[in-house]
């Protein structure tokens, strides 16, 4: 390995993951992604005394008001469409099994067919729900 190469790879073992997320232009992510996740089902995306901007930097999501769950976590899943950004938990069926996209989406409703044994076509929720 050349000596340019192993600098590199120090200092990507120093930053860390956030490190590499913040070199790879992770964006913020939107209200629904960080909003609509429980404080229980929180995953730590960050470390004591992180900052707002250095958790966002990181693609992560920041929320301090909840106290003993962390601050600094992993965001849900993007979807197509804000309103469909939810945890599975959430999802209200809208559907039949074996639906497919296109007859999900004339119903008005969402779909992921990512997750078994959870509804794939299921109701949006509306964005004015979601709030940093």
């Amino acid at each position: 390995m050349g000596s340019r190469s192993v600098q590199l790879l120090a200092v990507l073992l120093v930053l860390g993951g956030e490190g590499l997320c913040a070199l790879a232009g992770a964006q913020k992510p939107s209200p629904c992604q960080c909003s609509r996740i429980t404080a229980r089902n929180r995953k730590n995306c960050g470390f004591p005394g992180v900052t707002p901007e250095t958790c966002f930097s990181a693609g992560c999501c920041f929320d301090s008001t909840v106290p003993n769950v962390p601050w600094c976590f992993h965001p849900l899943p993007k979807q197509e469409s804000e309103q469909c950004v939810m945890e599975v938990s959430a999802r209200r069926d809208c559907g039949y099994p074996g639906i497919s996209p296109q007859v999900c989406a004339s119903r008005k409703c969402c779909f992921s067919d990512t997750i078994v044994n959870v509804p794939w076509c299921f109701f949006p929720i509306p964005v004015e729900d979601c709030h940093y």
